[in-house]
């Protein structure tokens, strides 16, 4: 995993379990009974093929929580809310199936993820509420107000 830079304000991260055998692998996302669990809206999956972008995104009132269970992506955070106390911070994971974790993003942080993995990464998405194409805002993959560059 890259070098976090300060821990953005409101995002979680959480270690998640797996148990593996010789028939395979039960990896956990999230239960009623987490303590950052907030509501149910819904879930969705994003397949991200090798070496593809998914950024910037920014939802107004959506709270997301992230898994990655197959494949590896780099996750990108940017906070530019006025009111926080990381205000200009970057935070920078890569999570999957190696390094499988619980991402909490609130509302009002861009965010985007490149697939880092030889094959497709799939992004496991358990959100707060039913997407609504209005509570969302979408920027290009290289906007120059995110200070990230995607280009290794």
């Amino acid at each position: 995993m890259p070098n976090r830079l300060k821990m953005i304000e409101g995002v979680v991260i959480q270690e998640l379990k797996q148990f593996v055998d010789e028939r395979g692998r039960v990896m956990h996302m999230l239960g009623a009974d987490n303590p950052i669990f907030e509501k149910f809206g819904e879930v969705y999956f994003s397949e991200v093929l090798p070496d593809v972008v998914k950024a910037w995104k920014k939802h107004k009132l959506m709270t997301q929580f992230f898994a990655v269970p197959v494949g590896m992506i780099r996750l990108v955070i940017y906070d530019d809310r006025d009111s926080s106390r990381s205000n200009g911070e970057l935070e920078i994971l890569d999570v999957g199936r190696d390094n499988y974790k619980l991402i909490r993003v609130p509302p009002r942080l861009w965010y985007g993820f490149k697939c880092i993995s030889d094959y497709p990464a799939l992004l496991a998405n358990c959100a707060d509420l039913p997407h609504d194409p209005d509570e969302v805002i979408n920027s290009g993959s290289f906007d120059r107000k995110i200070p990230y560059s995607w280009i290794a």
